[in-house]
């Protein structure tokens, strides 16, 4: 595969068919291959921000599988590109492909500061940690812009409440000053993700997110600003970085890490399609390797859907990458370790803002 038919700065190479709909995606690339082929500008790849008005914004999250019991999104799709990322399936309910529509089209929540401080002030709700980029990533480009991730920090901090980050892009250290304020009360605590020390491999996997160096600066910042850091090794892909689970936990540990977690790759819907299209475009001498150990992760399958497998997986190889994981906390993570975050100051706020009545 010629350099020259990737689409860069993009993870998916193409638009998968949105299973929602009759009608196929292949028409639309079809046109625009036409185009291409005919010396037009058919696709500029550029990144549109598009704005929605969702009634509520946080999520309850019902999967066992996932660590969180209330998670918020700021934004559908992620210009971060992950090509592994399991949310790409989620837009295809707003009617858009899982494919390059998922990094293309960003969907902007504009009144989600106004939503989560609603919901923080009834009185029927029981603080617990809300857990910010259960599905996309809250400090992904768009956060430059619309600051919505900033916004939500405060009203978090103005009510006392709990709250939890994920993210992989060093746009964080910008909220630092609330970041600190909210650590005060252990009202924070921030998950960075790392899958790879190799910025080679980084560029393919996760093309628009930070770089590894500024991500291991993001954990060492925040640390020595006493925020709890825990770092996601996750995904794990067989023969991708899966060599790189011993140094990166050493790594991550050093820059003050407490924790680490991980999880198995995935490829979910339509992301089977996405990943297999990737990776032969990318990868091409070690695609049928890398498909054929994930699919030995998950019963023999690529799209792994069962409820407490899924992302654990199974198998001999899993039984590798979880024995190193283990290793790795032993060695790198003895004595550390992240603590349960404050719920109480949230319920006295309440009970203090009622006596002004």
């Amino acid at each position: 595969m010629s350099s020259k038919s990737i689409i860069k700065g993009r993870g998916a190479q193409q638009n998968v068919h949105n299973r929602f709909f009759e009608l196929s995606y292949e028409m639309r690339d079809d046109f625009l291959e036409f185009c291409r082929k005919e010396g037009e500008v058919a696709d500029k790849n550029k990144t549109q921000y598009l704005n929605v008005f969702p009634k509520t914004i946080v999520n309850k999250v019902m999967s066992p599988d996932v660590g969180m019991a209330y998670s918020m999104n700021m934004y559908q799709g992620c210009e971060h590109g992950c090509i592994y990322c399991y949310a790409r399936n989620s837009h295809e309910f707003w009617g858009y492909s899982a494919g390059l529509d998922f990094e293309r089209r960003i969907l902007v929540k504009k009144t989600a500061p106004e939503l989560l401080e609603t919901l923080l002030k009834k009185k029927s709700w029981k603080a617990y940690p809300i857990v910010m980029s259960g599905n996309t990533d809250c400090y992904q480009p768009a956060e430059k812009q619309f600051e919505l991730t900033r916004q939500c920090l405060e009203v978090f901090l103005k009510y006392k409440h709990p709250t939890a980050i994920i993210t992989k892009n060093a746009l964080i250290l910008r909220d630092l000053d609330i970041l600190k304020d909210l650590a005060k009360d252990n009202l924070i605590s921030v998950n960075v993700s790392i899958t790879s020390l190799s910025e080679n491999t980084r560029r393919i996997l996760e093309p628009r997110t930070a770089t590894i160096k500024r991500r291991l600066k993001v954990v060492k910042e925040l640390s020595e600003n006493d925020i709890p850091v825990n770092v996601m090794l996750a995904p794990i892909i067989p023969s991708i970085n899966s060599h790189e689970i011993l140094p990166m936990a050493k790594a991550v540990s050093e820059a003050g890490a407490l924790s680490i977690a991980h999880t198995i790759v995935r490829l979910n819907g339509a992301i089977g399609e996405i990943f297999t299209d990737w990776i032969r475009k990318t990868m091409p001498d070690r695609a049928d390797k890398v498909l054929h150990q994930i699919e030995n992760c998950h019963g023999g399958t690529l799209n792994e859907s069962r409820f407490g497998k899924r992302m654990r997986g199974e198998g001999q190889i899993v039984k590798q990458i979880n024995d190193l994981v283990k290793l790795a906390r032993l060695k790198y993570f003895k004595g550390k370790g992240m603590s349960k975050l404050n719920t109480d100051l949230h319920e006295q706020y309440k009970v203090g803002q009622m006596k002004l009545f």
